[in-house]
């Protein structure tokens, strides 16, 4: 009996495992067919001539919580993008650290009066900072309330019709806006969201809020984070996207339609999984409205985040995200199978309750199980040789192709031998790493049950410390007008508001 207890627990984590490998490789073929169909987008010249007279105006928020060692290269990025017409829109949520300081020092900041609409609710403003040196460059400073209540202030100050939210941390590449929007020029009557791809700055050399060089960290968690996010863009969301199923759009870069996000009542403030929630619920609105609404992943535009470099630092992440995943599965379960929400409730709400939900927990007691029933002769070896071939073996095949599958695509190691190092670490994961995440992921789990709030301390080293090659050549920077303008709704974006009907 107990024998049979033991192979049935087996079967059922290997199915699991298997289940999971098999959406991975239709994740890899559907991302593969995807990036062979769509040519890639020509050099940033070319993208500038082509799109930039058609391209919306655009409202950039950045919300920032103790970010004093990234905030001002970060800004800097932002404010040097390569883009018709643009503002910057800070929003300093409750800092406790030297964050407002820095950013008044840098951009010469002094009071503003200005009042906004207030759709969305967020906590007070403690006072609204323009620049003397970047007339589209507006800070907040606002009682802290969170990644969400700080989005919604920036939300109500936006005067565009699209606007794009980055992380603090972030540093975007000069033509990613350009890119991003694409998709919004090409379609504005159904697209609402659009998600860029996010990878890891650790190891790249950053100067004048640019990557200047890219490289690889030294660290060994950063090296690891790095393949993961490969294989978190270039195949599971880049294949979702294709059949209007992408379940998230990452909070360190997304672009969307105001009104769309205003009409849905903006970023939820009780969860720390916003970005994923939001994105759910404007398909959902979609689905019960019955209109044709889109939501894109672009793999061009480019995000570069500081990714975490201690393991208390990578732990409490990994169990915040998890506690995203299932807050917004828990908000929406009245959705999950449902046959009216196809797209939404069957398959990326589907691929929550499989991946997050029961993978997590079967993976892990597949690895602590197992191996102690097959030592105490109650498991034959088969069973375990099974479990080790579905999350090892095929683990290594899935991650060395997505490596091979975006370096085909766009090219992005600058030296045979980062690709070889990335390739060995694609191997090497699925050994320890892995193990640890699925941990993480079973305590994010016990987190959500049990209640727990909060993002939890992140250290963060920042960008003037960072290291590299000899810095590549930037491509010249092409002026932009910018500027807040004389007025809220500016001559440019009525102008643009009628030419679509979206706006």
């Amino acid at each position: 009996m107990i024998a049979l207890i033991a192979e049935l627990i087996a079967i059922g984590v290997i199915a699991l495992g298997l289940a999971q490998v098999l959406l991975q490789v239709w994740e890899l073929a559907a991302a593969a067919y995807a990036l062979r169909s769509t040519p890639k987008e020509p050099d940033s010249g070319l993208i500038w001539r082509r799109s930039a007279a058609r391209a919306p105006p655009i409202s950039i928020i950045a919300p920032a919580y103790n970010e004093h060692l990234t905030v001002v290269e970060s800004v800097k990025a932002l404010l040097g993008l390569r883009y018709p017409e643009f503002e910057v829109i800070v929003v300093n949520d409750g800092s406790s650290d030297a964050t407002m300081d820095a950013l008044r020092t840098a951009f010469e900041l002094g009071p503003r009066a200005e009042a906004f609409d207030n759709p969305l609710r967020h906590e007070p403003l403690r006072g609204v900072f323009g620049s003397a040196l970047h007339p589209n460059l507006i800070v907040l400073d606002k009682t802290n309330g969170g990644k969400a209540d700080a989005l919604n202030a920036g939300l109500n100050a936006a005067r565009y019709p699209l606007f794009c939210c980055v992380d603090a941390d972030s540093l975007l590449d000069a033509d990613s806006l350009l890119r991003a929007v694409q998709p919004f020029v090409d379609d504005p009557s159904r697209v609402i969201a659009v998600g860029g791809t996010v990878s890891v700055v650790n190891g790249c050399r950053v100067e004048a809020g640019r990557v200047s060089a890219i490289g690889l960290s030294r660290n060994c968690w950063a090296l690891m984070q790095t393949v993961e996010y490969v294989r978190a863009f270039q195949l599971a969301r880049l294949a979702w996207s294709q059949i209007n199923a992408l379940g998230i759009v990452s909070g360190a870069f997304g672009v969307f339609r105001r009104s769309a996000v205003i009409a849905a009542g903006g970023y939820r403030r009780d969860t720390v999984g916003e970005d994923m929630e939001l994105v759910v619920r404007l398909h959902r609105r979609a689905l019960e409205r019955g209109g044709g609404d889109r939501i894109v992943f672009a793999p061009e535009p480019l995000c570069w985040t500081e990714a975490p470099e201690t393991l208390r630092s990578l732990s409490r992440q990994r169990r915040r995200w998890q506690r995203g995943a299932l807050e917004t599965l828990a908000l929406h379960r009245d959705v999950v199978f449902k046959r009216g929400y196809g797209r939404l409730g069957v398959l990326a709400l589907g691929r929550v309750v499989l991946v997050d939900l029961l993978g997590p927990v079967a993976e892990l007691t597949g690895w602590c199980l197992l191996p102690a029933l097959w030592l105490l002769g109650l498991l034959a070896g088969e069973f375990l040789l099974a479990f080790f071939a579905v999350n090892a073996g095929l683990g290594v095949a899935i991650g060395i192709a997505a490596l091979a599958l975006q370096e085909a695509a766009y090219s992005r190691a600058p030296r045979v031998r980062d690709f070889v190092a990335l390739t060995l670490v694609a191997a090497i994961e699925n050994f320890g790493y892995r193990q640890l995440n699925a941990l993480w992921r079973v305590q994010g789990l016990f987190d959500w049950f049990t209640g727990k709030r909060g993002w939890g301390r992140m250290q963060r080293r920042g960008f003037s410390v960072r290291g590299g090659r000899e810095p590549l050549t930037p491509p010249p920077a092409t002026p932009a007008r910018s500027g807040r303008g004389p007025a809220r709704g500016a001559n440019s974006a009525a102008q643009w508001r009628s030419r679509v009907p979206f706006a």
